[in-house]
């Protein structure tokens, strides 16, 4: 729980990173200069000290990196700068605690209780109350529905990549075997820089209608890498080797409550009254399910 607590945190930083990283970079080039900063350092880990690209679930692991890294996280670069950060982590966060708990009952038959679907619910509801309102005003017609699009399949990226990840680590218990979280999460970020490699090859030579300004853009994506991809999913995958995805998600999709602060310094917006009321929900959601547990 303490791993989905921090990953929390550390999304919450890793959207307003991303999003400045991707008006300065492109969103394409933003995840893919990210993804290679994480890669290289969670390799030199996974490599010197943890399992590298190997264990009995590395199949599992790095199919979960192309849908979460790789789908999840090309889609979420296309509707930062459409949506902003808060929106678009409302709408991903969100969806994918719902779309992780549904496939992990139908998949892995991983089942919540009664109280811990309440708490989970009532935090997701916190969300959408904390961000909706505050959000929808500030988004331009012409970028509502592309916008959308990438959200909900980002969601849907993330959602099936933290079921996979649980997946695996299921298969290295049941074979009395471990991995630490620093080598699923290079097996993860792998994959992820591979596909945002061949997807940055395919539209690259694409024009681009406005111009970018990459001078001091690497400061950003550094941030962007070390919160998200690095700490992040770290502390992500920590989390997923021990409690069920569906218990995770809606702890870290308060991640996008975190993120006002933030957005509000760099991005210049305000949170509404509703917000607060919305975090309190959220607080509460998460307390309970810390308080639950993971199902024995």
């Amino acid at each position: 729980m303490i791993g989905a607590l921090i990953t929390t945190f550390s999304f919450a930083l890793t959207a307003v990173f991303a999003n400045r990283a991707a008006q300065m970079l492109g969103s394409t080039r933003a995840n893919l200069a990210r993804l290679a900063v994480a890669t290289v350092a969670l390799g030199l880990w996974a490599h010197l000290a943890g399992r590298g690209f190997g264990g009995p679930a590395v199949v599992w692991f790095f199919a979960g990196g192309l849908a979460g890294f790789g789908v999840g996280g090309l889609a979420m670069f296309q509707a930062l700068p459409r949506l902003g950060s808060s929106l678009s982590m409302l709408i991903v966060q969100c969806g994918s605690a719902i779309g992780a708990a549904a496939l992990e009952w139908g998949w892995l038959g991983t089942r919540l209780s009664p109280v811990q679907i309440l708490c989970g619910a009532l935090t997701l509801a916190g969300v959408g109350i904390g961000l909706l309102p505050r959000s929808l005003p500030r988004i331009l017609p012409a970028e509502w529905r592309p916008g959308l699009a990438w959200a909900v399949l980002s969601a849907a990226g993330q959602g099936t990549g933290a079921v996979l990840s649980r997946k695996g680590f299921a298969v290295t218990r049941a074979l009395h075997e471990g991995i630490d979280p620093g080598s699923a999460a290079y097996q993860r970020a792998l994959a992820g820089l591979l596909f945002a490699a061949v997807a940055y090859a395919i539209i690259r030579h694409r024009p681009c209608r406005t111009a970018r300004r990459s001078e001091g853009a690497w400061p950003w994506v550094l941030a962007n890498a070390l919160t998200g991809p690095i700490l992040g999913v770290v502390c992500y995958q920590w989390a997923l080797s021990t409690t069920p995805a569906g218990i995770v998600q809606p702890i870290v999709a308060a991640s996008p409550l975190v993120t006002i602060p933030f957005a509000a310094q760099l991005e210049r917006t305000w949170p509404r009254p509703l917000y607060f009321a919305g975090a309190v929900l959220a607080v509460a959601g998460v307390t309970g399910l810390l308080l639950c547990g993971p199902p024995r």
